[in-house]
């Protein structure tokens, strides 16, 4: 029979992508952690684990096993929620990925509110604007701004979000505001790296589509760098409103050419499965559909 502890640990060792970054995270020796491992591969008959001086990774055996392992440990964790003292009280670790400027202007403000709900729930959150593998990398919960979620994930949609072209008055007043996509070619311009179109920037506009091929003056994975840029007038920017509605209202920049629509892309709370979904992972994403609710950016 399978072993919880044995288990635990080799999806810690995963998750850290060492054992000493195992033992860490679980207050477990790094040789509790590695008999664990050895144990498990004994009673099993397959390898799980490429083990190097430089490196670890997961055999084919590993990566078929580790995905239904996360989900046994996860049945485990809500069946051990559900039957405690609390009466079914959400509890224990919740991993969360999210963007990093959506992360710090619309979230963060809301995880005091979730813990003071849930205070047997603790939070890791990790801010970053890639696209995380969640079993792999061991997150219960990303956020993601996108057309369309992994068809392999579970989703819930929070908000939308338009995709808008704007730039300071300053630089307006100095270089010219430019009213058809193509003069983007002659504009300075700060582009986002992970724009999915890269340097063609294109718009649906009064006689269809319309295109560019911009040449950036900067290009940079940080949303809020493009935005002080636009805000020193120094460029025109492509960003979402979630990051620049506020100063849209403010007047401090200004939307270009209200007649080209760029994207309009959803934000997502998504996670690995429905079946066996912790209680802890249910309560964080209806309140975060909750939170989201009145959004206006």
């Amino acid at each position: 029979m399978l072993d919880l502890q044995q288990l635990s640990s080799f999806l810690a060792v995963v998750r850290a992508g060492s054992f000493v970054g195992a033992a860490d995270a679980t207050s477990l020796s790094k040789a509790a952690i590695s008999r664990h491992v050895a144990e498990l591969e004994e009673h099993l008959g397959v390898r799980l684990l490429h083990r190097t001086t430089r490196r670890l990774s997961l055999t084919d055996d590993g990566q078929r096993f580790h995905a239904q392992a996360a989900e046994l440990v996860a049945a485990f964790e809500e069946l051990e929620a559900a039957t405690t003292a609390s009466g079914g009280e959400a509890a224990g670790l919740l991993r969360i990925n999210a963007p990093v400027s959506f992360g710090n202007l619309h979230l963060a403000p809301l995880w005091p509110r979730f813990i003071a709900a849930h205070p047997k729930v603790s939070l890791d959150l990790t801010l970053n604007d890639r696209v995380v593998d969640l079993v792999d990398e061991g997150y219960d919960v990303a956020i993601r701004i996108t057309r369309l979620p992994d068809s392999q994930l579970v989703s819930r949609r929070l908000a939308t979000t338009r995709i808008v072209l704007c730039a300071s008055p300053g630089y307006l007043e100095q270089h010219g505001t430019p009213t058809h996509p193509r003069e983007l070619a002659d504009h300075q311009v700060f582009a986002y790296s992970y724009w999915s179109g890269g340097d063609d920037w294109r718009f649906t506009g009064p006689d269809g589509e319309a295109g560019v091929r911009v040449r950036p003056r900067i290009r940079t994975n940080s949303g809020d760098t493009c935005r002080a840029a636009a805000l020193e007038d120094q460029g025109i920017i492509l960003q979402p409103d979630f990051l620049v509605g506020a100063d849209l209202r403010s007047g401090a920049l200004v939307q270009l050419m209200p007649d080209y629509h760029s994207i309009e892309l959803g934000i997502f709370a998504v996670f690995p499965t429905r079946k066996h979904l912790p209680l802890k992972t249910r309560h964080l994403v209806d309140f975060l559909v909750d939170a989201f609710q009145a959004a206006r950016w």
